[in-house]
């Protein structure tokens, strides 16, 4: 048996606050660090309040942030959460093959980025750390698709579905 090394299997990897500034600002956080190094949104839930159950309010009036655990199942519930709340954007594992992305994701979302560089997550004792895969930002609704495609964050910006 392998051990598992906690700095790389952790669901406990932040969003570095340069993502939020450029994408923000956001309404709701459903997936927040108890101790996160600053606010994603206005409104933060931890494992506590378990955003995964929680009504995530009006999607004409809530703009969620997921940066989701990563671990399964919980990724593809939080996905399939936002997919039906249909107003935020995601920071997701770049893993197009699995079935997340091709049953929920693909026919779903508005956009998306193709991140150029692996993102220098957050972890929990305060250090940068890249993890072993590349990134993606999803976004659902379209004035969400028009944040990506301005944002000036670097990737390859590809339409998903077309959004009126």
């Amino acid at each position: 048996m392998t051990a598992r090394n906690s700095s790389v299997s952790s669901d406990e990897w932040y969003t570095p606050q340069w993502i939020i500034e450029k994408l923000g600002p956001f309404d709701l956080d459903p997936c927040s660090p108890e101790h996160r190094p600053f606010d994603t949104a206005t409104v933060h839930w931890t494992k506590q309040q378990d955003g995964l159950f929680m009504p995530w309010g009006n999607p004409a009036e809530v703009r969620v942030w997921l940066n989701p655990p990563y671990s399964r199942p919980l990724v593809e519930q939080f996905v399939k959460k936002m997919s039906v709340h249909n107003n935020g954007i995601a920071l997701l594992v770049s893993r197009q093959d699995n079935v997340m992305w091709q049953e929920v994701i693909f026919p779903t979302a508005a956009s998306m980025i193709f991140m150029r560089h692996r993102v220098r997550f957050i972890r929990p004792d305060g250090t940068a750390g890249h993890p072993f895969f590349g990134s993606c930002l999803v976004a659902w609704g379209k004035y969400n698709d028009q944040v990506l495609r301005q944002c000036e964050i670097e990737g390859k910006y590809v339409v998903l579905n077309n959004v009126e």
